[in-house]
This record gives C-alpha cells, sequence and structure tokens, in this order.
C-alpha cells in the first residue's frame, strides 16, 4: 500500500537569528505525493529518484546555500539547506556606533497553507491537534485551498478530510509539521483519497453488488477487492466526481470481503482511502439506517467515537448551514440530539 509520509525538518541557530539584520516573510513548499521509487528515474508525482535531482539544487528550491539531496520516498531533502544568506558585517572595527538601527520592527505572519483536490464542491475540513480550525469549500474542479494563521511555533499534527455530496467521509490525510515563527509553510499536491461504499452489507453470491463514491472529476479510480486474490477494477469518474461499479460478485467467495479505493489524474496518485466491508453469502441485506446513523457519529472514519468526533461536532454546535457530517440526525442543525446519539455511540 503506498503511504503519504511527509517531514519536515526546519533548524535555526539562535544565535543566527540574534544577529540577522534584516527579518523578511520566508516561504517554504512541500508537496505531498505517493511516489514508487528507487530507481534513479523521476516519474511521474516524484520530485526526485536517488541521485537524480533533476537539475534541482539549494539555489533553485528558494535557498541561499547548502547541500540538496533526495529521501527514499523521492521527495527533495533540504535538510540542510541554508534559508538565510550568511551575515555581513559591514563595520570593520573602530567607528563605534553601530547599534540596532537595522533591527526588524515586527516578526512576519506565521502561516501554514494546505492546497490540493477532494470532490467537487466538497466541504474540506482541517484539524489542528485534533480540533477543527478552518473549513472550507472546493470549487467545481474539486481544487481546495485552505490557511491558518496566527501560529506559535513549534510542531503540531494536521488533518484534513472531505465528505462527498451524499455524506460520506474520506479518510484522513495526516500531516505532522515542524512551525517555526515568520515563515510561511505551504503543503501542495495533497489528494484526498475516494469516498467509498456499497448498496448492501451481503450480497448472495453471483448478484451484483454496487460499489460507489466520488473523487475528482475525470480521475481514474482503482477498486481493490479483497479475496483469495486481490481484485482491481477501474471506473473513469464523471464530470461529479461519482462513480458506480456493478461487480459481480460470482468470482468471490463465501464469507468476508473488503473493498477499498485510490484515484489517478494527471500524475497524481491518492493513496487508498477508507475500507468498506461486505459479506458474500446466501442472501441480499441493504444496509439498514441504523448502520449509516453508528457511522455518522464517527465523524473522521477511525471505526471510533470519541473526543476527536466530539470536537467536529461541537465546532457546529447551533451554528447555521452545517455540513452533513456534523449533523447526525440530519435535521438541518447541530443540537443536543446529535451529541445524544454521539453518546450512544461512544466508545471512548
Amino acid at each position: 500500500m503506498r503511504s503519504i509520509i511527509l517531514i519536515i525538518i526546519i533548524a535555526f541557530s539562535v544565535f543566527f537569528l540574534k544577529e540577522i539584520t534584516k527579518v523578511s516573510a520566508l516561504t517554504i513548499t512541500v508537496t505531498a505525493n505517493v511516489p514508487g521509487c528507487g530507481n534513479n528515474v523521476i516519474d511521474a508525482g516524484e520530485q526526485c529518484d536517488g541521485i537524480n535531482l533533476g537539475g534541482s539544487s539549494c539555489l533553485s528550491r528558494g535557498f541561499a546555500s547548502g547541500s540538496l539531496s533526495c529521501t527514499s520516498i523521492c521527495t527533495f531533502n533540504t535538510s540542510i539547506c541554508n534559508i538565510f544568506p550568511p551575515v555581513i558585517n559591514n563595520g570593520g572595527g573602530g567607528g563605534g556606533g553601530g547599534g540596532n538601527n537595522n533591527a526588524p520592527s515586527s516578526i512576519p505572519n506565521t502561516n501554514v497553507v494546505f492546497t490540493g483536490r477532494a470532490y467537487p464542491k466538497s466541504t474540506v475540513t482541517l484539524l489542528k491537534d485534533a480540533q477543527v480550525v478552518a473549513m472550507t469549500v472546493a470549487d467545481t474542479d474539486a481544487n481546495f485551498q485552505v490557511t491558518i494563521s496566527g501560529l506559535s511555533s513549534g510542531s503540531y499534527i494536521f488533518s484534513v478530510y472531505s465528505e462527498d455530496s451524499k455524506g460520506i467521509r474520506s479518510s484522513f490525510l495526516t500531516f505532522p509539521l515542524s512551525v517555526t515563527e515568520g515563515v510561511t509553510t505551504k503543503v501542495g499536491g495533497i489528494f484526498i483519497a475516494p469516498t467509498i461504499t456499497t448498496d448492501k452489507s451481503e450480497v448472495k453470491q453471483g448478484d451484483n453488488l454496487a460499489i460507489f463514491g466520488q473523487s475528482t472529476p475525470s480521475s481514474e479510480v482503482t477498486v481493490s477487492i479483497n479475496s483469495e486474490n486481490e481484485l482491481f477494477v477501474k471506473k473513469t469518474t464523471d464530470a461529479n466526481g461519482t462513480y458506480l461499479i456493478n461487480f459481480d460478485t460470482s468470482q468471490l467467495e463465501m464469507g468476508q470481503h473488503s473493498a477499498k479505493s485510490k484515484a489517478a489524474l494527471g500524475g497524481d496518485i491518492s493513496s487508498f482511502g477508507k475500507v468498506v466491508g461486505f459479506t458474500v453469502g446466501a442472501k441480499n441485506v441493504i444496509k439498514e439506517l441504523t448502520e449509516k446513523v453508528v457511522s455518522k457519529a464517527d465523524i473522521n472514519n477511525d471505526n471510533k467515537v470519541n473526543l476527536v468526533d466530539f470536537s467536529i461536532t461541537a465546532y457546529w454546535y447551533k451554528r447555521p448551514n452545517p455540513p452533513k457530517s456534523a449533523d447526525i440526525n440530519g435535521d438541518g442543525k447541530v443540537d443536543l440530539v446529535d451529541f445524544s446519539i454521539m453518546a450512544f455511540n461512544w466508545t471512548g
């Protein structure tokens, strides 16, 4: 399974920061991708591969000096690139009166900007350390941008997820980031995995099982079905990003199975999303409403109902136009009824 691994190492010398004569706004750009690397050839979705840096250097990446290298996941390693140019001492000796005339009067804002693809007109939610901090709506092409400002220096765990037009939530993408004061960090190339569900919790062997969800428009969705031999089915999404596969279960043995999906578009590939389970048996069982209510109480799809879900719901308490994910009972508002359903399904 391909996974998204994001490591940002930002090292600053305290002495260096004290001596620098001018502070200006900085931007660090990080690409979140799912590479397949190791052959010294830069393929689609890779920034570099082994010793092949594609002609890039610390200088071309916006740094002043240093040595650029490639990580094991085919992303640039800029940990030993220098962000600031060397401090130039223009005062030779003698003369006195150096003073701090060039000292900065203020430090630029500290921001983190997330950009990528979700689903058309879908709600994209950003969490910081398991707390909802920002939300936005993707455009008709599924592109989104969400920004959080005013952060203090330190390490954070950011998570982003989306919800499709049917209220089905995606899996979480998590980004551990180390943030430095006065620096804008841009995390780009995010590709949220497709949503996925089935029309039946049990399907009679030989009958069709509807597997459907949503992704970016015109993307190629690959559905992996777990069986004795893993099976793959591909489908191109329509203009709304939706896909539907009527899967013939005659090729599956009796028993428990699962399915998951990923998407590809323009050389970019998402990770596999959440796993949905189903049974191949002797009868068809349509998914019941009670199963959906329990699923909705698990807002972040981690198979638990806990403080993370409570945090997301609390954010929308008595606010207008809540997303379907927070409105657990689907009455158009978030109130004590929704919290009661959550409490009933609480796992901790």
